[in-house]
């Protein structure tokens, strides 16, 4: 079962139940034994670890994988190896994160004109400042 390292800890310890190595530059979809039902109104996110990315450029090539409410199959981890060293991968490691978290489930409606509340849009990508 995925478990918390922390009890306040956000994200589940996903592992991997299968042993490879990962060339730089490749990726693998590590498969975790796992199949989830997520609630309605919520989505699964799948996250890197942050120590597995700083100490070996291991981290998931699609992060944050997206699960919805309706998936039932084999939860994967599609693991891309940013390092330059091949990355050996034990049956057992812990290779992401599961986070469990609250959506939107409206409905998208076009506007002639959007609310002026903040004019950092207008300004472009990074324009906060910070």
């Amino acid at each position: 079962m995925p478990g918390r390292a922390h009890a306040h800890d956000a994200g589940l310890d996903l592992v991997c139940v299968e042993a490879t190595t990962i060339a730089p530059g490749a990726r693998w979809a590590a498969p975790t034994g796992l199949a989830v039902a997520v609630p309605a109104g919520f989505a699964g996110l799948v996250v890197p670890r942050s120590g597995l990315a700083r100490r070996h450029g291991i981290t998931v090539a699609n992060a944050p994988g997206l699960i919805d409410a309706g998936y039932r199959g084999e939860l994967m981890v599609l693991l891309v190896n940013l390092g330059d060293s091949v990355y050996t991968v034990a049956a057992g490691d812990r290779v992401a994160q599961l986070v469990i978290t609250p959506i939107w489930v409206g409905s998208p409606s076009e506007v002639a004109e959007l609310p002026d509340v903040d004019t950092r849009g207008a300004a472009g990508f990074g324009s906060s400042g910070t």
